[in-house]
């Protein structure tokens, strides 16, 4: 029985190395791209009246470049905390649905623990690649994207504060839109490869294009116009294109 008992846990073991290596090496891209985008994150920071101790620490507790434009606008502006608090809500709510999405790719038995910790370091890029990953999520290929990724967004936040003033405004423009293009390179390969993903995307497109022209709707925040578009559209999808159960290994 011991035996079998020492025989699970290396197994087990094997399997999370295994999936932590292979979430490393998917996280290398995207912090190599985190490094880049939150160059101009900590110029903004600069200019808010941060130092780029501050810029950083804000960036590794948040994890997220429109929440921290907007804590960046709340500060200048010399706001209140509850302003504060209620702004980093709306803006980062589609976190919220995030996390309880990719709760349903992991392991049943999972402890509150890695739950907790997945949640904490969840981004857009981060969350999919790991939804789209075949069979149940193994936490430790988040983990190993995590390990990647966190590190290059707050370096770059850090960098941007401090020095990066001295980069030309063509430079800083360019930077800007880069993780633009990080986020189309990891939702084109299934959307190619799947009709309903690549309609999905396409009608999401088109909601978001109207959204930022439609009358009233204009109005709204960013986050809460993601966050009533997400609901709508994965709602329809989930209607019209239900997803079929079946068994599920470890990935």
């Amino acid at each position: 029985m011991r035996a079998e008992k020492a025989a699970g846990r290396a197994e087990r073991r094997k399997e999370n190395g295994e999936a932590y290596r292979s979430g490393l090496r998917h996280g290398i891209p995207v912090g190599l791209g985190y490094l880049v985008v939150a160059f101009t994150l900590g110029i903004a920071a600069k200019k808010g009246g941060m130092t780029a101790l501050q810029a950083a620490l804000m960036s590794f507790s948040i994890h997220a470049s429109a929440g921290e434009f907007a804590a960046i606008g709340v500060i200048s502006a010399a706001a209140g905390y509850w302003e504060m608090a209620v702004t980093e809500l709306v803006v980062n709510l589609r976190y919220l649905l995030m996390s309880a999405s990719l709760s349903q790719r992991l392991p049943e038995d999972l402890g509150f623990y890695h739950r907790f910790f997945l949640a904490f370091d969840i981004t857009d890029e981060i969350y999919a690649l790991s939804v789209t990953r075949p069979g149940r999520l193994n936490p430790f290929f988040t983990y190993g994207m995590m390990s990647v990724a966190s590190p290059g967004w707050v370096l770059g936040t850090f960098l941007g504060a401090a020095a990066g003033s001295i980069l030309p405004e063509m430079v800083i423009g360019a930077m800007s839109i880069a993780l633009y293009g990080m986020f189309l390179s990891v939702i084109l390969p299934p959307a190619r490869h799947d009709r309903v993903i690549c309609g999905v995307v396409l009608v999401s497109m088109l909601a978001s294009g109207l959204c930022a022209v439609l009358p009233l709707v204009r109005e709204l925040s960013s986050g809460l116009k993601t966050i009533l578009l997400t609901l709508l559209l994965s709602a329809g999808a989930a209607l019209l294109f239900p997803h079929k159960d079946e068994e599920e290994g470890r990935a």
